[in-house]
């Protein structure tokens, strides 16, 4: 793979797994130098591993942080300073997620989903924003969904938080083009990864591969200076008939 991103330097959150894990694997193939994190170590160290290699050579390095949280998405940066020594991309890609009706979620789903969703999302960039207004610029890439724009029943907790990412992705946008700052997203439909309960054991070839996500990651930091790809909708090609 073309080199592009050499001696760039990336944070993905949600990187264990699924969609993340597979920008990660992108990221370092393209030449850049990658932070990933996860909320518990049983699924960082062996991502890590994946991770180290699949890239030989790269830099790759992980941290257990629980984006929800404002102070370890600081202690998460920080970790990524001393082991990158500077940023150029953030992928915002950690989600929760709690399918049911509005009247049986619980306080404490609602605040999971919104936090890690919407809140993490915020948190992340506005760490990020502080090093790319002090420096040449960078990228943010937030992983949203269809659901930021089709509401479900049982999605209640996730539409919110889905509408809500995009629309402060679009007003970050909007405050940091100036800044050399480029800020998009991604609204996949189904994908197949283990994202909301769901098993994964069978693999569902109807379903958009968490690969062919990461390759859209890279084609919108591929697009030259000039050019803001700004929001990305994908969907399966042919899904199960109604």
């Amino acid at each position: 793979m073309e080199q592009f991103l050499a001696n760039r330097k990336a944070i993905v959150t949600g990187g264990t797994k699924g969609i993340g894990l597979d920008v990660a694997r992108a990221l370092l193939s393209a030449g850049a130098s990658v932070v990933i994190c996860g909320r518990n170590r049983q699924r960082i160290d062996p991502a890590l591993s994946e991770l180290e290699t699949s890239a030989p050579g790269r830099k790759v390095a992980a941290c257990v942080a629980d984006v929800s949280d404002s102070g370890a998405v600081r202690e998460l940066f920080s970790f990524a300073d001393h082991e990158l020594g500077g940023l150029d991309i953030l992928v915002n890609n950690a989600g929760s997620a709690v399918f049911r009706p509005a009247a049986e979620l619980s306080i404490e789903e609602w605040n999971q989903t919104i936090g890690t969703n919407l809140s993490g999302a915020f948190y992340c960039s506005r760490e990020a924003l502080s090093r790319f207004r002090s420096g040449t610029g960078g990228w943010i890439v937030n992983i949203s969904s269809l659901a930021g724009k089709n509401p479900f029943a049982g999605g209640a907790a996730y539409n919110a938080s889905k509408f809500g990412l995009n629309g402060m992705t679009e007003a970050l946008m909007l405050d940091h083009r100036h800044d050399d700052v480029k800020v998009s997203y991604i609204m996949p439909g189904s994908v197949d990864t283990k994202f909301g309960g769901h098993s994964g054991q069978e693999k569902s070839e109807w379903k958009i591969a968490p690969e062919d996500i990461a390759e859209i990651v890279l084609d919108i930091l591929r697009k030259p200076g000039r050019t803001l790809v700004s929001r990305v909708e994908v969907r399966p090609t042919k899904p199960p008939r109604k």
